[in-house]
């Protein structure tokens, strides 16, 4: 049984076109432009971009003869069959594309990691060049519960009035009598929780 083919002399050829995350340019032989894919390598392709959710960059679809000889490309290589596909790894963790690849039928994988790019192709199952390196996954710090942050904050806010009125009264001291100074810390200190305390009770109203 033979497999459907698109074929076509020119990329600017394509009409009514199905593949929504590629373009017929994009996936063209950069060589003379022509247009050659076996459209189960395409759809698997384009199930792999669903299932991935991100873009993927093609640096190389389908190859005319002469242009596969020119970027030194395999005698036989499933480029020139529309078979195959070389992909950035830039925005992908190879290891995640990898499996993501193998579960929407690809078989044939080449590794470039000094290159930047994986190779993906509906060939033969093999394997060949030396695999990414693990990418260490970063996670950001969790954020505080926003009324512990706030608590946090209210609790400063406390202690910084509780010093300002020490610091203010402190000054005060050599020229004031010791009643004065001892309710004068005290009605300040109030007076600082009081403001506090309302604003805790403003922003939980809000």
């Amino acid at each position: 049984m033979s497999k459907q083919m698109i074929k076509l002399s020119h990329w600017s050829e394509a009409t009514d076109w199905p593949y929504p995350h590629f373009t017929p340019a994009e996936l063209a032989s950069k060589g003379n432009g022509s247009l050659k894919l076996e459209v189960d390598a395409i759809e698997r392709l384009e199930r792999l971009r669903v299932k991935l959710d991100a873009p993927m960059l093609v640096t190389s679809a389908y190859r005319d003869p002469a242009h596969n000889r020119s970027v030194g490309g395999a005698k036989g290589s499933y480029h020139m069959r529309g078979q195959a596909f070389d992909i950035r790894m830039d925005n992908h963790d190879p290891a995640e594309f990898e499996e993501a690849a193998r579960e929407v039928g690809f078989t044939g994988f080449g590794y470039y990691p000094h290159l930047g790019f994986m190779h993906i192709d509906t060939g033969p199952a093999r394997s060949w060049g030396k695999k990414f390196p693990l990418r260490e996954t970063r996670f950001a710090p969790e954020p505080e519960p926003a009324r512990k942050t706030q608590a946090a904050k209210e609790g400063t806010s406390v202690a910084a009035i509780a010093v300002a009125a020490e610091r203010v009264v402190n000054e005060a001291a050599p020229v004031l009598p010791d009643y004065l100074v001892t309710y004068g810390f005290t009605a300040l200190a109030v007076l600082g929780l009081g403001i506090v305390l309302w604003r805790m009770l403003r922003t939980r109203a809000e």
